[in-house]
């Protein structure tokens, strides 16, 4: 059933044209979370076409799923049953955020935090909408990792403008909250895409993708011939957070 803040959705509703994530990769995120006892509700923030909640479900059948997003196609996965709920909007609207307060036993936020206009009022509001002992699921690009060093602002997630924190920062300021940081991984966590990113930044933005398309391929093969070697270094370009939102002290 729908939420009371999101419109019903018309039949005419379509999913994103957006490349759709990798199903092995997402269902590996998801692993991430078995070692906690199996949550009854999960809220995917940022969630589009829901292709996390669809691949999560493969390990938490039992698992409620809601998403919420800033655009419709939330509602297209509603309508498809990859969500139970959809929520359009931002999650810290205060609207969305007083109802859905201490709802969820696990919020997740894929590569999303970076889009958020503020960073602490999004992560203030993950909080919110956690349950005493549920569990926040973060991955975010690290701003730290050596090939962003190497190549400074035209690393890939700076030349479109994105908002990051590195690892460190984003634990203090979780803490600060009242949560603990339960687990960091960034080998897991790492996207093979640098070699083949590095390289679209220096095509011309007017070539066709017919022709951009065979001179990235061999850049893409690279990127994850080396993944399994560069997730164990300082190349390693992703990091992955769980933080427990502690019970308030009497």
């Amino acid at each position: 059933m729908s939420a009371p803040s999101a419109p019903s959705a018309p039949l005419s509703l379509a999913p994103s044209t957006a490349p759709a994530p990798s199903p092995r990769r997402l269902r590996s995120t998801a692993r991430a979370m078995l070692r906690f006892p199996e949550p009854e509700s999960w809220l995917d923030v940022g969630t589009g076409d829901a292709h996390f909640p669809l691949a999560a479900k493969e390990l938490f059948p039992y698992t409620s799923f809601d998403g919420l997003d800033t655009t419709l196609h939330v509602e297209w996965a509603r309508l498809v049953e990859r969500v139970e709920e959809a929520h359009v909007g931002r999650l810290t609207d205060p609207r969305i955020t007083a109802r859905l307060r201490a709802r969820y036993d696990v919020v997740s936020m894929l590569h999303h935090l970076p889009h958020a206009p503020d960073l602490r009022d999004e992560l203030r509001a993950a909080v919110a909408v956690l349950r005493p002992g549920g569990h926040l699921l973060l991955e975010a690009p690290d701003p730290r990792c050596a090939f962003a060093a190497l190549l400074g602002e035209r690393w890939f997630p700076r030349a479109r403008g994105l908002r990051l924190l590195p690892l460190d920062d984003l634990r203090a300021e979780l803490e600060s909250q009242g949560c603990t940081v339960v687990v960091t991984d960034r080998r897991s966590a790492h996207l093979p895409q640098d070699l083949s990113a590095a390289l679209a930044l220096t095509l011309p933005a007017s070539l066709p993708s017919w022709l951009a398309a065979p001179l990235l391929a061999p850049a893409r093969a690279l990127d994850h011939a080396l993944a399994p070697l560069l997730r164990h270094t300082r190349f390693s370009n992703t990091y992955r957070l769980i933080a427990r939102r502690e019970a308030p002290t009497p």
